[in-house]
């Protein structure tokens, strides 16, 4: 299993697990894909993507049961990240956490990250 991560708002995950599939953010559709980050990545997409946002979750997602609709593409500075092409399956989401904002506006991280 090939653990990704996505950020995503509380209630933009609440009402994706009421039809069983995500379809992405306002920003994924605009740019015609989803986004995600390796677990290396993840913390720079929150700072750069979501700082100071709060009602965020973490979501590890298995990549690999996502297909050959999921391309892994060079962005910030070159470096490969994934994007799904069709709607992500709320099933191929392992674990979730909460994404609490620190004082400075940056997320804090769970330790048991995959």
């Amino acid at each position: 299993m090939a653990i990704i991560y996505k950020i995503i708002d509380r209630d933009e995950w609440d009402a994706a697990r009421g039809c069983g599939r995500y379809a992405g953010s306002k920003d994924d559709r605009r740019d015609g894909f989803i986004h995600f980050s390796t677990k290396q990545q993840v913390i720079e997409t929150a700072a750069k993507h979501f700082a100071g946002r709060d009602n965020l979750l973490l979501l590890a997602v298995d990549g690999a049961g996502l297909g050959t609709n999921l391309k892994w593409e060079a962005s910030r500075g070159g470096a490969l990240f994934p994007h799904l092409y069709k709607p992500m399956p709320v099933s191929s989401v392992v674990q979730s956490w909460p994404l609490r904002v620190n004082e400075d506006g940056t997320h804090e991280f769970p330790d048991d990250m995959p």
